[in-house]
């Protein structure tokens, strides 16, 4: 259920970003709506990008933490440790999901954008629930827009998954969808327990964290259209998940994700048939800030298209998420105030996405030195 002071409607007419980049191709502007302020632009002194082509989010092979080899298995949960800390961001491969099915989500969705819009324009959605073909995150009047159009569906729980509101077309998109939502809740759980393991507790105790069993998982279709201008705009505003895992599937050889580090971009490489695994706010709140949930960003080129499956792995929506109480010592005390999900999602619907203020604002005040 959501809150009753969700917004119903969008607070002015929605503008599809793929329409408009045709209608502008061979133009050398774009609407002012698109164009971010000088400070926000991919390539401004306050937004310094790494050029450094051997930096690169860490790349993992998840079949060591299933070695037989212990000396593997403890390297393996080590750089895991370590990107959780340190990145926020790493990939994964041999991660057990059939490359086959990656290639078919996407190339499924692909098609989906493809179509005429009278047929998308039939799943158009809404900001009370954000269920369906849409082109703007947040409700404020006159905000400034991201160059991108998204499909987002629920996945679990399953009294919110609405096979109505999935697309019925190209015709195996249902069939697909379902399989890969299936394919990667596992994958997520498996990496819940690892991210456990590595924090010295339970393997199950950032899954109980999270409801048990009872927990949200949704996709996000991003697909990015061609831009005259990118040098001038976002394909999606600097930002952290605010949920628990993401699970991202890029598309092929088309680089678009930027991960911050430190005062920089870092442009991500994606490996072949990986998955690029990303720590979310909610993550960070159990973790009591061990584990990071860092910023990140996605620009645009003129050359190319790109589409890309964001699959958010989410706690249950009415628990209250705050440090895990083994985490939290006189040395360390509880950084965050208790949120449930629900609450903190609600801030992102309603301002899009917004660099870290969100999860700042939660920080608990520093205990008193009287």
């Amino acid at each position: 259920m959501m809150m009753n002071d969700s917004p119903q409607e969008w607070p002015e007419p929605i503008i599809r970003v793929q329409s408009l980049s045709e209608s502008i191709k061979g133009s050398n502007s774009i609407p002012e709506r698109y164009i971010k302020p000088i400070s926000e632009r991919p390539n401004s002194n306050n937004n310094m990008i790494s050029d450094d082509d051997c930096i690169n989010i860490p790349i993992i092979d998840l079949k060591g933490v299933y070695s037989e080899d212990p000396k593997i298995r403890a390297l393996t949960l080590n750089k895991i440790s370590e990107a959780c800390k340190e990145w926020g961001f790493f990939q994964v491969v041999n991660h057990g999901v059939s490359h086959e099915l990656m290639d078919m989500a996407r190339e499924t969705w692909r098609k989906f954008f493809h179509m005429p819009m009278e047929e998308k324009q039939k799943y158009a959605n809404s900001p009370k629930t954000y269920e369906g073909y849409g082109s703007r995150l947040g409700v404020e009047k006159g905000a400034i827009l991201d160059w991108s159009d998204y499909y987002y569906l629920h996945f679990l729980p399953f009294n919110l998954k609405d096979f109505n509101k999935w697309p019925s077309h190209p015709p195996s998109c249902r069939e697909v969808v379902d399989e890969y939502g299936r394919e990667l809740v596992n994958l997520c759980g498996r990496l819940m327990k690892v991210l456990s393991k590595n924090l010295g507790l339970e393997e199950e105790c950032l899954q109980n964290g999270f409801g048990g069993e009872d927990i949200g998982a949704c996709l996000r279709v991003n697909f990015y259209p061609k831009c005259p201008r990118p040098e001038l705009t976002l394909g999606l505003s600097s930002h952290s998940d605010p949920g628990g895992i993401t699970l991202l599937l890029p598309d092929h050889n088309i680089p678009g994700l930027q991960v911050r580090r430190g005062h920089s971009w870092i442009t991500v490489k994606p490996s072949p048939h990986a998955f690029i695994v990303n720590i979310g706010d909610q993550i960070q709140v159990l973790s009591n800030g061990i584990y990071k949930s860092v910023e990140h960003r996605v620009i645009v080129n003129s050359n190319e298209e790109r589409v890309s499956l964001a699959f958010f792995y989410n706690p249950k929506s009415d628990i209250p998420i705050e440090p895990v109480k083994e985490l939290v010592t006189k040395e360390r005390p509880s950084l965050y105030k208790a949120m449930t999900y629900e609450k903190y999602r609600l801030f992102i619907r309603l301002k899009g996405p917004c660099g870290k203020s969100h999860l700042e604002s939660l920080k608990s005040p520093p205990p008193s030195t009287n």
